[in-house]
């Protein structure tokens, strides 16, 4: 990977500022991921369609003759250092977003890879917070991987994405799935990874845009309804499963086709568990077209299937809410869009689009201007590319 020259020297300078001149140091990257399709699928059973971005986490390291690490993030200066005995990596709320590296860490001894020499880690990241782009993840895999290079921890990156969602479930008492931390272990540059979150099976599907774009419009809307509401979803989904459990065999919503769920809807109880289950099973669906339509250069058609993915998880799902729903409206809107839905958990956080290269800036302009508008907020605008998984950059 490489960065710019300016870029380098803030990292190395911002290390220094931090920790002192004079240093051997290193510096990593990880990737954020944007998931293009396949959402709310990864916890019954289907498949997801993530990508690593160029955007993501850096994180300058030295080594020290200390038992201790020591973790500074540019991005929230205000907490300061934070510092970690080797012996004493428990959960400590005060230690704020250092809980992330602190967590894969903990993991990694946990499972009884010697990492015991001292450590100062200077990080800064540049995917937006909150933004449903994977920044704890991001810094997972980052940390995750600096310790397997330093170490020289007979780790493979499939191995490394397991760790990082244990580390997330177990130390962080997040319940996520595999697809953040295995998108951005595995990713590779202009290809999106097509994953069976169950098996892990996967495949790299080569993304020619050709003459279009990706681009991340970010909300900015704090989620106050985030957690609970996806708890729910979970829920109602689950009561469905067990609904359909009762009258045929199945492990997962995901293993049934649409014509078959309507064929057995009658026995689901619950209407809207009936509800989030169409959802669940057609974006599954959509996923698999997804995949075919860019192995065959069918970009308008799957424009097309994240219109239709983004009115089902705002019909179906209820995940959406006024401000995404107005950012993918306003883009609809636009000349030279083929697509555009939400992205991620919902509730706030991003939208992906699919934008015709000459007019970047039009759609910029103009869905920002009726965001505004209709939500009373400023959309911030992220024109990405697909990205390599973790990486020593420079020494």
């Amino acid at each position: 990977m490489n960065i710019n020259q300016e870029l380098k020297n803030n990292l190395q300078e911002g290390f220094s500022r931090v920790f002192g001149e004079n240093r051997e140091t290193s510096c990593y990257f990880a990737p954020g991921r944007v998931n293009l399709i396949g959402e709310h699928t990864d916890y019954n059973g289907g498949k997801v369609f993530p990508c690593a971005l160029t955007l993501g986490t850096y994180a300058v390291m030295s080594q020290t003759t200390s038992g201790q690490i020591r973790m500074y993030s540019e991005n929230f200066p205000e907490i300061g250092i934070k510092v970690a005995d080797w012996d004493d990596l428990e959960y400590k709320e005060k230690d704020n977003w250092a809980n992330y590296p602190k967590s894969v860490i903990y993991k990694l001894k946990q499972e009884g890879y010697r990492i015991e020499s001292g450590m100062d880690l200077y990080f800064w990241g540049n995917l937006p917070n909150q933004s449903g782009l994977s920044s704890s993840a991001s810094i997972e895999v980052l940390t995750c991987y600096i310790m397997v290079e330093t170490f020289k921890l007979k780790i493979t990156k499939e191995k490394m994405s397991i760790l990082c969602q244990e580390a997330e479930n177990e130390y962080m008492g997040v319940n996520c799935g595999i697809m953040d931390q295995f998108a951005i272990c595995m990713g590779q540059q202009n290809k999106g990874i097509f994953l069976d979150t169950n098996t892990l099976k996967f495949e790299y599907v080569p993304i020619e845009l050709g003459e279009y774009q990706l681009i991340i419009a970010q909300t900015n809307k704090k989620r106050t309804l985030g957690e609970s509401a996806y708890n729910q979803r979970r829920l109602e989904c689950n009561l469905a499963l067990n609904d359909l459990q009762q009258k045929r065999k199945l492990e997962y919503l995901c293993d049934l086709s649409k014509e078959e769920l309507e064929q057995n809807k009658q026995f689901i109880c619950n209407p809207i568990s009936y509800q989030r289950a169409l959802h669940v099973v057609s974006e599954n669906e959509r996923t698999n077209q997804a995949v075919e339509f860019l192995k065959e250069g069918k970009l308008e058609e799957f424009g097309k299937l994240l219109n239709e993915s983004h009115c089902s998880l705002r019909d179906l799902y209820e995940v959406t809410g006024k401000e995404l729903d107005t950012l993918v409206e306003a883009a609809w809107k636009q000349e030279g869009v083929l697509g555009a839905r939400m992205t991620g958990a919902g509730f706030g956080g991003c939208t992906i689009n699919l934008v015709k290269k000459s007019k970047v800036e039009d759609f910029i302009k103009n869905v920002d201007a009726e965001y505004t508008k209709g939500c009373g907020l400023k959309a911030d605008f992220y024109v990405v590319e697909i990205g390599n998984g973790p990486q020593k950059i420079f020494v």
